[in-house]
């Protein structure tokens, strides 16, 4: 790829619903959660080493965990990792890159994603991902790339396309360039079946492609807000001047995400139909999904024994043994100082149980 093309890490979650594996000292994209022997961070990281070279990788984090991104990828220069004192979602977590990269290369075309995916497609991936950059270049497109979806999933988003594809021939059969005519978030299990059956739907990858100036015309366009807040000290990024304004207009800024603040409301949408074994990986369930099974249905990390046990998820910490009997599709995650024992079926309920946990004085063990 060109030069002038950048790669956006976007590393600041905390990953309350792989609790208590992923801890707010240390979330999910800073752990083996696939028992890779790498963290998903890495992962991350050298999956678009064949597209952009590691100069143009940047790392945006909270910034209390700069330390972390650092040990795991000791490539990257202090520069390039981007702290954010707060965090506010992804809408300002790209309007923060795009202001530096402006500041830096004013031609700079950013490759948007998450920290935390599992892509096992790997040639298909960096197809889309080339594609892409050439569709938004050439047609000044903000390009998001989309899943052919392979079940009515709850936890995803979901990019509804126009009928007549803007690229209708593709490398990879049954895949192209269409615009987008929706976005709709987490659906019911009803409209989620509604939306697989249509074949018109597509899952939100969170994966974006747009030049730098293109994402910054849009949020001053349809984010005023956010982009004013950068704007008014854009001289300050890519400086020594830049962490202190970061820190200062942070707390003024609106949590919100760059699908409901921009990409829904602007006209030169466009996605990327593709499929390459992606999964965001976002809760015990789906990593139950994408672990080996046994011939009942349990994944298992860890010194495990299970009698009379079906579709669960088991993980334990290296040198503890379990006895497990009697259950079926449930989560069992031990750590050194929290268990969780909860049923599959509840499992969008873990991120309520960790708020509870933080109000009723538990913090140590979030």
């Amino acid at each position: 790829m060109k030069r002038n093309v950048y790669c956006i890490i976007m590393a600041g979650g905390v990953g309350t619903r792989f609790w208590p594996a992923s801890r707010g000292e240390r979330p999910k994209q800073f752990l083996d959660i696939l028992g890779t022997g790498k963290t998903f961070l890495r992962q991350t990281y050298e999956r678009f080493l064949p597209l952009v070279p590691s100069e143009n990788i940047l790392v945006v984090t909270g910034e209390s965990y700069r330390d972390l991104v650092a040990e795991q990828i000791p490539e990257l220069a202090p520069s390039q990792i981007l702290g954010e004192p707060l965090g506010r979602n992804t809408a300002p977590c790209i309007a923060y890159a795009a202001f530096r990269l402006r500041a830096i290369d004013p031609e700079a075309v950013m490759i948007v994603a998450p920290s935390d995916h599992l892509i096992t497609g790997e040639d298909e991936f960096r197809r889309a991902v080339t594609e892409s950059v050439r569709f938004a270049v050439e047609r000044d497109a903000m390009m998001t790339i989309g899943i052919r979806p392979t079940r009515p999933d709850t936890g995803y988003g979901y990019i509804q396309v126009e009928d007549q594809p803007a690229i209708p021939e593709s490398e990879t059969e049954g895949c192209g360039v269409n615009k987008v005519r929706t976005f709709t978030e987490k659906p019911s299990p009803e409209l989620a079946q509604v939306f697989v059956d249509s074949g018109e739907f597509f899952w939100n990858s969170g994966i974006f492609v747009w030049r730098a100036s293109v994402i910054l015309d849009a949020l001053a366009r349809h984010l005023g807000e956010v982009h004013s807040l950068f704007a008014t000290s854009a001289d300050d990024f890519g400086t020594p001047r830049e962490a202190d304004t970061v820190r200062r207009i942070y707390p003024e800024m609106r949590n919100v995400s760059i699908d409901f603040g921009v990409l829904e409301h602007a006209t030169n949408v466009y996605v990327r139909c593709s499929d390459f074994g992606w999964s965001d990986v976002g809760t015990w369930n789906s990593l139950h999904a994408n672990l080996p099974h046994d011939d009942r249905g349990n994944a298992v990390q860890g010194l495990v024994r299970l009698v009379d046990t079906a579709g669960s998820m088991v993980r334990l910490p290296e040198g503890k043994l379990a006895v497990l009997g009697g259950l079926e599709d449930y989560i069992v995650v031990d750590t050194p100082d929290a268990l969780l024992v909860w049923p599959r079926s509840r499992e969008q309920d873990i991120k309520q149980v960790v708020t509870t946990l933080r109000f009723d004085g538990g913090e140590e063990h979030l």
